[in-house]
């Protein structure tokens, strides 16, 4: 078994330092899914490489104090990512890590969507897909009125863009200039019941996002270098445009059994074999746990 080194120094960048942070993180949450019995295995590994860029490199946060009023926001409107979310924040030092190992059950501080009312360092309770981004305009027009510099970040699943109500936020986010919002659309091209392009093809996706006045920018969701670059890029925005980033991932990035498959969404795992399979499919395991 390989010794943790997943406590990294926020805001110094070496890549393979972040390659082996990101693999074994993907260990981790593999292993809270597994322990649960059931989760959301596929959008949660997806998103690995951007929720620790975010974390440790762009947003503005303090572990200490969650509620700071000067932090950034951010929402993972695909709530049922949850896993990946949870495990970034206690490794940013959040809330303790021992906790991960109780995902989803009784009395649990964790449950299976992201609560903003049970775990630090939430800003919005999410799992109602479609709901996240028109929370994300509010509070960046919040922010505009009360003339705070905070941005808000909010990322939303490919599938879920087939909800209505994520393309009327749309239409309000450059009405009210929020240029203090910036968006990431997980693009790992599938959904609970296959392939977006087959179930409701999104594309062109980026051209959609442009005819609504939006500042679109699109990146590899699994290098370090494009994901810093594009946030730092989207946070220097000031055209009074609001962005929206696609971030072309694979979904259960890392997971040899079902990465990029049909049926990654949400997986099922009856007893301990299969647990161990599932662990033993991680890219580069296995790993200490930390708890």
């Amino acid at each position: 078994m390989t010794t943790s080194t997943l406590e990294i120094v926020p805001e110094i960048f070496d890549a393979g330092i972040y390659n082996r942070f990101a693999s074994e993180l993907r260990y981790v949450i593999t292993d809270m899914i597994c322990r649960s019995g059931s989760g959301h295995i596929g959008g949660a590994l997806s998103l690995v490489e951007i929720l620790v860029t975010l974390y440790y490199r762009s947003i503005k946060i303090n572990p200490a104090e969650p509620k700071w009023e000067e932090r950034d926001r951010f929402i993972l409107s695909k709530g049922h990512a949850a896993p990946v979310l949870y495990a970034t924040l206690a490794y940013r030092g959040f809330f303790p890590k021992n906790w991960l190992a109780t995902l989803n059950a009784d009395g649990t501080k964790l449950p299976s969507h992201a609560d903003a009312r049970t775990v630090p360092g939430i800003d919005m309770t999410t799992g109602s897909l479609g709901q996240g981004l028109s929370a994300a305009c509010g509070m960046a027009l919040a922010a505009k009125r009360d003339s705070k510099l905070h941005h808000v970040f909010c990322v939303i699943g490919d599938g879920e863009s087939n909800e209505g109500q994520n393309w009327e936020a749309a239409l309000f986010a450059p009405h009210h200039h929020l240029d203090n919002l910036i968006v990431i659309t997980d693009y790992n091209k599938l959904q609970i019941d296959g392939f977006t392009s087959e179930v409701l093809n999104l594309e062109p996706l980026a051209e959609k996002w442009k005819a609504f006045n939006w500042n679109v920018l699109e990146m590899n969701g699994h290098d370090w270098d494009e994901i810093y670059c594009t946030f730092e890029k989207a946070k220097q925005n000031r055209n009074k445009k609001p962005t929206m980033i696609i971030a072309h991932t694979i979904k259960s990035k890392g997971c040899k059994i079902v990465e990029n498959a049909v049926g990654s969404h949400n997986i099922k795992v009856p007893d301990r074999k299969t647990h161990e399979q599932y662990l033993a499919a991680i890219d580069g395991g296995p790993f200490e746990l930390p708890y």
